[in-house]
């Protein structure tokens, strides 16, 4: 029965040949889209999962004197791990972590950079399972100057060599010799941590460390006893800083953890969060999969559609059935058999659109996502479940309808299809397929827009032709031959140097304000330590007061603040004009002077409002920027590396265009965006094949009416609108149905951002229009050539 089962459906589907391709296909997109974004989750979940023990990291809440909010960091103290395992028995270990990119290590007269080291507590391979290939996980980091070096950076470093009690050596401010004591397998990339060696953090201890609760250098990581109580625990914590860092400890921080394996997706409103490889909002994660499911209910719906559509045609074998025997329960098996064929068809074709979008999506989510079918059962069970799942879905609702078919009417030839009613579900399912087209089309054209909108908003400074370059100790020590050389060029139009770059957080620290005799006032604000000639390179305009001096005497003794600063200080001081601040003292532990107000600028992303901050005419940078002359950037580029190798033959020369820094900023929202629109597109497509579908079903059923009405004078304008009318009013429905959770939507997501675009009536216009042409579009086609054709064959059988 079962064998005669498949042959009969395979039969239905070969005889429909359009219908069944249109079902296949649909249902091809939308489980390729759901098995994209699975695997896409997948992968997210697995973020950290090789470690086994109840690792939590400790983070920040700071609120000081002078920010205008609290910012959530994960940054902490040096003093913090040892003494919240002494104060508190359910921490069983701690290990802290001190990054450093562009790590250059030394081998004889070969010379190698690492792009990023981690130095750590011995305990660091006790607590994470990273694969240990050579060493004992006890001793490896124990000593001071040991270093453990991954299987690529061995490799890199020593060559075919065993590298095992070899030494590497250091060149910065002081030469530090590290012997090797073991070898790690190559970090996986589903690992927040991402480095190349491990040195051991008693290398570089100092005295003033231990006591040092002032400073925000690292991450610490605890192992908590199975079973914490993680909200009881930190109630305790602002008694244990005011314990350690006196009673002004609680105001201006506040402790919590954060799993491990939350770290990874639930950091999006942490910042200094610079180790965590890959971070993503576990939101829009879940956002994807909404979207993935919707592309699916859809192409299922599509199906629904069709058969219920296409009921007349069986309804003679229903009745043919069930005249010799057949009962309801083996028709509708019948009829689901079709369905989980039809599924089992789609799988296939969906397994080759997932195998020729992968390498798309991996180059656009810089990931490395497989379908791991090889020794994975489990994942195949889902898989062939999922899709035994989705056939039954689709095929319930017609097979239930087709069986309850009465032999007797059908028989006689008594109208069966019935699903003309205004409100049949055919025709709520096309409303509840363009409602979720058209909310995507809105929300892609708000995306996009928004996008624009942060990367094309005057800052408030430029970042035209601004090459940005990172200065080691050896480079910042020769900034200003540098600078001199390079300027010498017409290639060059100027160069500036600043310890950090335009749109990355920059740190924040304390300072002292006293206006004429009034109380010195403590407060902290972002800092950026800048070259004299900074402002005028980016153009960064002055609300009043002076530029920096070129005089060296005045290092670390001129300070320039924005206007939100400016406000901030003279908030206690209202009867007194901003321009009172122009010479005041202000500055670190030794006063200087203020010595200008800039207008603010936007020195993060549009994420962030303006906070308060202020520059300083200092040295020591970090990075050294060169604007090019834009006609001849290739040449400005290779004049510059040219002078640099010069300079610096051993330094390896690395440059960024500032441009390309804020478009890996953005790098996330440009991602959202082009998945929202791709997903969009195929909610489209899907819902514009079911519309083919039942408009070319519609056009074969009325094939003699619309003869009858040609041969009567109907015109070709007057059978499109005929045929065509009843789609568009379902698509128009759809649209009044999502304009409403559109707008809702689109206000939730926009409160993300501290700088949007406004949400214009045109957006829903324009989705809607476009939503009435596609639909239009789509059913004027089979309308048109039913119009057209030859109403003699049609009424021939008359």
């Amino acid at each position: 029965m079962i064998k005669n089962y498949i042959k009969t459906a395979w039969r239905n589907i070969w005889k429909s040949k359009v219908f069944s391709a249109i079902n296949i296909f649909g249902l091809a997109v939308g489980m390729a889209a759901c098995i994209v974004i699975v695997l896409f989750v997948y992968y997210e979940k697995s973020f950290d999962s090789m470690h086994t023990k109840n690792i939590y990291r400790v983070n920040e809440v700071q609120k000081f004197e002078g920010m205008a909010a609290s910012q959530k960091v994960a940054l902490s103290m040096f003093p913090m791990g040892p003494t919240l395992k002494a104060e508190f028995p359910q921490i069983k270990n701690f290990t802290r972590i001190r990054w450093q990119q562009k790590f250059p290590v030394n081998l004889g007269l070969k010379k190698v950079y690492m792009p990023q080291v981690f130095f750590v507590d011995s305990t660091f391979l006790k607590m994470f399972d990273f694969k240990l290939l050579r060493g004992d996980r006890e001793t490896a980091l124990l000593k001071p100057h040991s270093v453990v070096l991954t299987e690529d950076a061995a490799k890199k470093i020593f060559g075919s060599q065993d590298p095992i009690g070899k030494t590497i050596t250091n060149y910065g401010r002081d030469t530090v010799t590290y012997a090797v004591t073991g070898i790690l397998a190559n970090v996986p990339k589903n690992s927040q941590l991402q480095f190349d060696c491990l040195f051991s953090f008693s290398s570089i201890f100092k005295p003033n460390m231990f006591t040092n609760w002032g400073g925000n250098w690292l991450n610490t990581y605890l192992e908590l006893t199975p079973g914490t109580d993680i909200k009881a625990l930190e109630k305790k914590f602002p008694a244990y800083l005011e314990k350690y860092k006196g009673k002004d400890g609680p105001k201006g921080y506040e402790l919590f953890l954060l799993s491990l394996k939350d770290v990874h997706a639930n950091s999006a409103d942490i910042g200094l969060d610079y180790i965590n490889y890959q971070k993503f909002d576990k939101h829009i994660t879940n956002l994807f999969s909404v979207i993935g499911i919707i592309v699916l209910v859809i192409a299922c719906i599509n199906f629904i559609n069709l058969s219920t559509a296409r009921s007349a045609e069986r309804a003679k074998e229903v009745g043919v059935r069930k005249s010799i025997g057949a009962g309801r329960l083996q028709l509708a098996m019948q009829f689901l058999g079709e369905t989980v064929l039809l599924s089992f068809i789609a799988l296939v074709l969906a397994a080759v659109l997932v195998a020729l979008v992968l390498p798309y999506i991996n180059n656009l989510s810089q990931r490395d996502i497989s379908l791991p079918l090889q020794n994975n059962m489990a994942l195949i069970v889902v898989i062939i479940a999922s899709t035994i799942m989705v056939g039954i879905i689709s095929g319930i609702y017609p097979a239930m309808f087709l069986s309850s078919f009465q032999p007797v009417k059908v028989l006689k030839g008594v109208a069966v299809s019935g699903t003309n009613s205004r409100f049949s579900l055919r025709n709520i399912l096309v409303v509840g397929q363009f409602t979720s087209a058209i909310i995507l089309m809105i929300a892609t054209v708000l995306v996009i827009r928004q996008l624009k909108f942060m990367q094309h908003k005057d800052p408030g400074f430029s970042r035209e032709q601004v090459v940005n370059i990172p200065l080691n100790q050896t480079a910042s020590s020769k900034y200003n031959l540098l600078k001199q050389e390079l300027t010498s060029s017409t290639l060059i139009q100027g160069v500036t140097a600043s310890q950090d770059i335009l749109g990355s957080h920059l740190d924040q620290t304390g300072i002292s304000f006293k206006l004429g005799d009034s109380p010195l006032r403590q407060l902290t604000s972002t800092l950026l330590v800048v070259d004299n000639n900074y402002l005028d390179l980016y153009k960064i305009k002055l609300a009043m007061g002076k530029n920096f001096s070129s005089d060296t005497s005045t290092l670390w003794r001129e300070y320039i603040i924005n206007e939100a600063l400016a406000k901030e200080l003279m908030k206690d001081h209202k009867g007194k004009p901003i321009s009172a601040l122009i010479g005041q003292r202000f500055g670190f532990d030794s006063l200087g002077v203020i010595k200008g107000i800039v207008k603010d600028f936007n020195f993060n992303s549009l994420h962030y409002k303006i906070e308060t901050m202020f520059l300083v005419n200092g040295n020591g940078f970090g990075q050294m920027s060169v604007k090019v002359n834009g006609s001849r950037a290739k040449e400005a580029i290779a004049f510059i590396q040219s002078t640099w190798m010069k300079q610096f033959p051993d330094v390896p020369f690395e440059y960024q265009f500032l441009d390309d820094h804020f478009n890996e900023v953005y790098r996330v929202d440009n991602q959202v965006s082009t998945v929202v629109s791709i997903l969009a597109g195929l909610i489209i497509i899907v819902s514009c094949l079911g519309l083919f579908g039942l408009a070319s079903y519609s056009a074969e059923k009325r094939v003699k009416e619309i003869g009858v009405r040609k041969v009567l004078g109907a015109s070709v304008q007057n059978i499109v609108l005929l045929l065509s009318g009843n789609f568009v009013k379902l698509v128009l429905i759809a649209n009044v149905i999502a304009w409403p959770i559109a707008l809702y939507i689109m206000n939730k997501w926009l409160q993300d951002f501290a700088y949007r675009v406004d949400i214009d009536w045109w957006m829903f216009a324009l989705a809607g229009l476009t939503s009435i042409v596609i639909a239009f579009a789509t059913v004027s086609f089979q309308a048109i050539k039913a119009a057209v054709a030859n109403p003699v064959k049609s009424l021939r059988s008359e």
